[in-house]
């Protein structure tokens, strides 16, 4: 006799959003050889699969100026495997880019050769003002409006653009890579800040980068910010727009430039792979901050693979907040109704005019993608919903906010579930938070209080509110003569409890 039970479809998965092809960059760099497969090429592209191999393609180039044999037979073996890679998970564009080393090395043409037989595709060789140009438009792609100066500190060089107004400017590459400044110095940190600062004060930039962010791209210095994030106790495991003022780090990266790596204090969230190069990108960014004088260093993990996606999309997919995109996808995939969590952006936004709760328009953004968001841990035990929402929101990798935002987004949610404003879960993020987002969080919590009572999370029934001034005082929430059977005890301690937040008279008026 058959099942009744519903059965589980696993050829047909909703784990991923369907429709989208994955589509890979394999990016051979002067120190790693890198694959990361996405889900597809979209305005908020997610990554399906990342594996890196540092080959070490460029040690020793400055010197000989070949690729050394050893790093191009780890490079190829790495290639062979990043192609099969890509065909086990369905890729059907793959775009291999390589950078300083292959380009300027004798024996570069010869490698290319062995590397595009091993992808079974042809490599895009960027130049220094490829290299450049994508950096930048990878911070365009991971940030909200970034204006400032993008850097991008490879193994072989460092490329740094202006970006402004979602537009690239001028750029330049120098031979300031770690390897190549490891190189260049014959592993001496005080030669390797003289190179650095010598050839940062000739580019020329201190004009334009003055008082700016200084977006840093690249895995040393993300790897070096890491330790700063540790050494700092900083409550926000997220490295992509953590920022730090310069006043902050200058004895951090002192420290960095003079010390044996294994006994800096954290280095053991740093792989052994990484520390040498440390001491390296400690200088090259001395060098920037003591030349350019940014006004902040804010880290970006979106960089020259991103930026080479980006340039591929669409004028009108480009123009999408990816913010906003990120929030929807995690909405379909794991919220009760996607559509529901639309009607809250619609709600929420009337609930604010309606009652003169001022927002800037950065506000604005943050509270819809709060609102997409809401639902996504309704499959957690009823006790730890709240707990959850906020470690999946605060951790989660979604571009285009900063890390203030992301506690606002994580709190907004929390709340809703917890209901009780205890200050007491931050643990130690109310530093990160000014009291304006958190007043606001608390807002939106309490409005998702209240709606979700009176749509059990289904769609239908927000669309048909209605916020109206009442003769006695304060606001009437009118709700049509169809739906009053909605409407009990509960519903009417939540809007009281919303009424007390936001300081206006409040009450439910049947029509």
């Amino acid at each position: 006799m058959p099942s009744t039970h519903a059965s589980i479809d696993l050829l047909h998965p909703n784990g991923r959003i369907p429709g989208r092809s994955p589509v890979a960059v394999v990016d051979i760099g002067s120190n790693s050889v890198r694959l990361v497969i996405y889900e597809g090429n979209v305005r908020a592209p997610t990554t399906l699969f990342n594996e890196k191999v540092l080959s070490g393609l460029g040690r020793g180039i400055a010197q000989t100026n070949r690729l050394d044999d050893k790093s191009v037979a780890s490079a190829i073996s790495a290639l062979k495997r990043f192609r099969a890679l890509c065909d086990q998970s369905g890729v059907e564009e793959i775009h291999p880019i390589a950078t300083a080393a292959a380009r300027e090395a004798i024996n570069g043409p010869d490698f290319v050769a062995a590397a595009e037989a091993a992808l079974r595709c042809p490599i895009t060789i960027l130049s220094g003002a490829d290299e450049a140009h994508y950096a930048a438009e990878g911070v365009i792609a991971g940030f909200h409006a970034p204006n400032g100066i993008a850097g991008d500190l490879g193994g072989g060089s460092l490329e740094i653009v202006e970006v402004a107004d979602g537009r690239i400017g001028k750029g330049i590459t120098m031979p300031l890579g770690g390897l190549r400044l490891q190189d260049m110095s014959g592993n001496d940190v005080t030669k390797a800040r003289a190179i650095a600062e010598n050839y940062v004060a000739g580019s020329d930039f201190a004009a334009v980068a003055a008082g700016r962010p200084f977006y840093a791209v690249g895995g040393t210095w993300r790897n070096l910010f890491k330790l700063h994030m540790e050494q700092s106790g900083y409550p926000v495991h997220v490295m992509h727009g953590y920022r730090a003022k310069v006043a902050e780090i200058e004895v951090f990266l002192a420290n960095v430039a003079k010390g044996d790596p294994d006994k800096l204090p954290g280095i053991a969230t740093i792989s052994r792979n990484r520390r040498s190069l440390l001491a390296f990108g400690a200088v090259a960014m001395q060098a920037v901050i003591s030349q350019l004088k940014p006004s902040e260093i804010v880290l970006s993990a979106y960089g020259v693979r991103e930026g080479y996606l980006h340039s591929r999309l669409w004028d009108e997919e480009k123009a999408q907040d990816p913010l906003l995109e990120s929030a929807r996808e995690l909405s379909f995939l794991r919220s009760r109704s996607p559509i529901h969590n639309e009607e809250l952006v619609d709600w929420s936004t009337r609930t604010f005019e309606a009652l003169s709760i001022g927002e800037t328009p950065s506000e604005a953004r943050l509270r819809k993608a709060a609102c997409l968001l809401t639902d996504i841990s309704w499959r957690a035990h009823p006790d730890y919903r709240g707990r959850q929402s906020l470690s999946i929101i605060v951790n989660a990798n979604i571009p285009a906010v900063d890390h203030p935002g992301r506690v606002y987004l994580a709190l907004a949610n929390y709340y809703r579930y917890e209901g009780e404003f205890d200050t007491s879960i931050l643990d130690g993020m109310g530093s990160v938070v000014e009291p304006r987002l958190l007043y606001l969080a608390r807002v939106l919590a309490s409005l998702f209080r209240v709606s979700y009572l009176l749509t059990a999370a289904m769609p239908g029934v927000l669309g048909r509110l209605q916020w109206k001034q009442d003769p006695r005082g304060g606001f009437s929430l009118v709700i049509p003569r169809d739906l009053e059977p909605l409407l009990g005890e509960r519903p009417e301690a939540r809007l009281q409890a919303f009424s007390k937040i936001v300081e206006r008279t409040l009450r439910f008026d049947v029509r």
